[in-house]
């Protein structure tokens, strides 16, 4: 697959951002659809900036001091929900997480964002507008219980991993057959806003979605929506080989997500806007593709043992790793 493709680029051009983010917390907090809820109803995996609590307001690039992510003024929040491997006797062990190798070595976990303008091999030509502080939004929904409304969510998928690069096919659920290097969520956010809301009551009404599968360019923004802001999108690469050889006789999938999914219908995932100043309308004003965003050109970044060392605290004490004989929050 080609990363760049920036002496084909007609000028103007937006930059597109790629980068790694290592784990922040991973407990059941969800400040953005149960505020002030500890704990809330399942465990998420959290990156991003030190502001992260049970509840969040205000300007986030103005009250972080640290970001688990590459570049130094995002402090936003970006989570998903966590996979767990069912064992036939019952018991639950959480899959680890995996570090993106297109990425520098050393990220403890967490998972890749995107903030893309056109595709995955070009940034494009047209104006990005950059969130705003206090702009949130989901994507996706717990509560898809089918096949075929899971296929509707379009950019929320699952890649069976023959290495680390796979990108495809993607899947609208969990694939049904062992997985030679894991298994990857993907999470592509709607990037047409409607120009008003910062926020809506169900989190997704105040943006529209035009984006299609794996990175493709997407439609133009309707009427109703007519801000373009950049396409964000998660990869998420979770270790299923250690289970390998516990798998049930019957070859069914023992992966369930951590709401007690155990078909990938409700892969979901949360964004709070948390950049500092005008640094992302500065990236997204500027030319540069991937890691050559970095080190100040046009934005700051850290190395992946800088990224390590911020953390929050942990807010909901119970066990989320280990052998389980339930999920967290799921009396099963």
């Amino acid at each position: 697959m080609k990363w760049y493709s920036l002496a084909l680029l007609a000028a103007p051009s937006q930059a597109a951002l790629r980068f790694g983010c290592s784990t922040l917390s991973i407990q059941r907090l969800d400040p953005l659809v149960e505020p002030g809820r500890i704990p809330s109803a399942h465990v998420h995996q959290i990156v991003g900036g030190n502001t992260f609590n049970a509840t969040m307001s205000g300007d986030l690039g103005e009250q972080g001091t640290c970001t688990t992510c590459t570049f130094t003024e995002d402090f936003s929040n970006y989570w998903t929900a966590v996979m767990y491997f069912k064992h036939t006797n019952g018991s639950y062990k959480r899959v680890q997480i995996m570090e993106n190798d297109a990425l520098p070595a050393g990220i403890n976990g967490g998972m890749t964002v995107y903030y893309t303008q056109q595709d995955f091999n070009s940034n494009g030509n047209q104006k990005i507008t950059a969130f705003k502080p206090g702009f949130r939004m989901t994507v996706g929904s717990p509560t898809t219980d089918s096949l075929s409304a899971a296929k509707g969510h379009v950019g929320l998928r699952f890649v069976c991993l023959d290495t680390k690069s796979t990108r495809f096919p993607e899947l609208p659920d969990f694939p049904t057959k062992k997985c030679k290097r894991g298994i990857m969520t993907v999470h592509h956010f709607p990037s047409c806003w409607d120009g008003k809301n910062l926020d809506s009551p169900d989190h997704q009404s105040h943006m529209y979605n035009t984006a299609k599968e794996a990175f493709s360019p997407a439609g133009p923004c309707p009427s109703s929506h007519p801000i373009r802001m950049p396409q964000v999108a998660y990869e998420t690469l979770w270790d299923t080989t250690p289970f390998d050889n516990m798998w049930p006789a019957d070859g069914s999938n023992p992966f369930v997500l951590s709401f007690g999914d155990n078909k990938g219908y409700g892969t979901h995932a949360d964004y709070v806007f948390g950049w500092k100043g005008d640094s992302l309308q500065r990236a997204m004003d500027s030319s540069c593709m991937f890691q050559a965003c970095e080190n100040g050109k046009p934005l700051k970044s850290q190395t992946p043992a800088q990224m390590n060392k911020c953390s929050v605290k942990t807010l909901v004490n119970e066990p989320t790793d280990g052998w389980l004989k339930e999920l967290p929050g799921m009396n099963m």
